[in-house]
């Protein structure tokens, strides 16, 4: 007799993670703490676009929904980077073309709800789950009218986010080690329009960046022809949203760091200030499970910066190793829990790190002529030793290498661009059998310093 389950958040991972586990016939019971954004409207300002690459697709397969989303989901096949002196450039992600999407998070969600919901979920909203007793699995909820209400839960998966309830609730428990970090930079929602004509008004595959060093912005295209755009700046110091109070400072701020937006941001003033400053955080918690009764998955278990647009691609993969584990291990919990808390935890520890670090690359490195020179350095080692080399990025966005793995590999590839690179002119380097056979040897002891990493299937 499959168990019944309860997840706790009804997001794109909650409600994912519902029509999994319907497929493989567990009855499924969903409780989320907002009223249904499919009547609702969707709070402004919230709603970053989300990058879905290899590891969202391949969760998206499993719940039947890849080929629709793929009809409202954008190519960007690379970076247009916006540089402080006015001048523009293109830096692809790929060797092959590959490309990461850009998806509307509410569509997405709407999607992912409906289909539960077809499969069988059963969806509580405005149920706002106060506390967990992690022990007895009850947990206790606060609905729209104050209402206080306890439900038993057989096995119960918290999906319900950074600010997780049932994390909360480990947390307070002995021998569970948590802890969160916030960035000192916040993000605001602003937004790009088409023309008058309705056309786009910026390169539509690609997502584009502003870097300024300590801050940025960036936008990612929207089906409709719009650009949904993102300010990362610092709450507080100088440049700082704490320094941008009124409407003199912030047009005088945008026409300084981002003269080239500012004529296509009609709304800019109207957007800056209705839509909220929001804040960007990081945690981690051990244990991810509890016993055979409950575990965290997605943001619960490893909210993450968006830098690498990998947040809800990697709780989408948590989803696929758990129906794996599943479809391995039949009704034994725990050895699922065991086995998704040992594969995934240290995952989930490196993709925190991946994505803290791209912040650094996103805003600062990619205003570097060197950085761009290692960019086309590393699509050319791709091309040439293809059995030997793949980018780290590339292992992140286009393939499923573990995320641990792709962290490993940061260092190994330094030593080696770092040799490459005092070498001179690549493009010509590659001329001269003497460097070739030189570059040979070098990829030859990268091989062997990694290759005893798990680099998966």
């Amino acid at each position: 007799m499959a168990r019944s389950v309860t997840i706790l958040g009804a997001g794109l991972v909650g409600s994912l993670l519902a029509i999994i586990l319907r497929k493989r016939g567990f009855d499924v019971t969903i409780y989320e703490r907002r009223p249904d954004m499919r009547s609702a409207t969707i709070a402004a300002g919230r709603s970053i676009n989300l990058a879905m690459s290899a590891r969202g697709w391949k969760a998206l397969e499993l719940a039947g929904l890849r080929d629709e989303m793929e009809k409202i989901a954008i190519p960007m096949t690379g970076r247009y980077l916006h540089q402080a002196d006015g001048s523009a450039a293109f830096q692809q992600y790929g060797k092959n073309n590959e490309a990461i999407y850009s998806v509307s998070r509410g569509e997405l969600n709407k999607k992912l709800m409906s289909l539960a919901e077809e499969q069988g979920a059963k969806i509580y909203f405005e149920h706002r789950c106060t506390k967990v007793d992690v022990n007895a699995n009850v947990l206790h909820f606060e609905t729209a009218d104050g209402a206080q209400k306890s439900v038993q839960a057989d096995l119960l998966f918290g999906a319900d986010g950074a600010h997780s309830a049932l994390r909360s609730s480990y947390a307070t428990r002995d021998r569970v080690n948590a802890s969160h970090f916030y960035l000192e930079h916040g993000y605001k929602e602003l937004s790009i329009p088409p023309d008058a004509t309705g056309s786009v008004q910026m390169e539509k595959h690609a997502l584009h960046i502003w870097p300024r060093k300590n801050f940025m912005m960036i936008a990612l295209p929207n089906t409709d022809g719009t650009f949904t755009c993102t300010l990362f700046l610092p709450f507080e110091g100088e440049p700082s949203f704490d320094k941008l109070k009124t409407e003199e400072e912030v047009t005088a701020f945008f026409k300084m760091q981002f003269p080239d937006a500012v004529p296509m941001m009609p709304t800019l003033l109207e957007d800056f200030f209705s839509n909220p400053t929001s804040s960007l955080i990081t945690t981690h918690i051990t244990p991810w499970h509890y016993q055979d009764k409950s575990a965290l998955i997605g943001d619960a278990a490893h909210a993450i910066v968006p830098f690498y647009g990998q947040g809800m691609n990697a709780g989408f993969e948590d989803c696929t190793v758990l129906a794996a584990l599943i479809d391995k291990h039949g009704s034994d919990w725990n050895t699922i829990l065991n086995e998704y808390d040992n594969s995934r935890k240290p995952n989930g520890d490196a993709v925190a790190d991946l994505a803290l670090n791209n912040f650094i690359e996103m805003r600062d490195k990619v205003a570097d002529p060197q950085f761009l020179e290692r960019k086309k350095i590393e699509k050319e080692l791709g091309k040439h030793y293809p059995e030997q080399f793949i980018s780290v990025y590339e292992m992140v966005s286009f393939s499923h290498i573990p995320y641990k793995t792709a962290l490993s590999c940061i260092r190994a590839q330094d030593e080696l661009l770092g040799k490459i690179m005092a070498e001179g002119d690549f493009a010509e380097n590659t001329k001269e059998e003497t460097f070739n056979n030189k570059l040979d040897s070098w990829m030859n002891s990268y091989h062997n310093a990694v290759q005893q990493l798990d680099f998966g299937t």
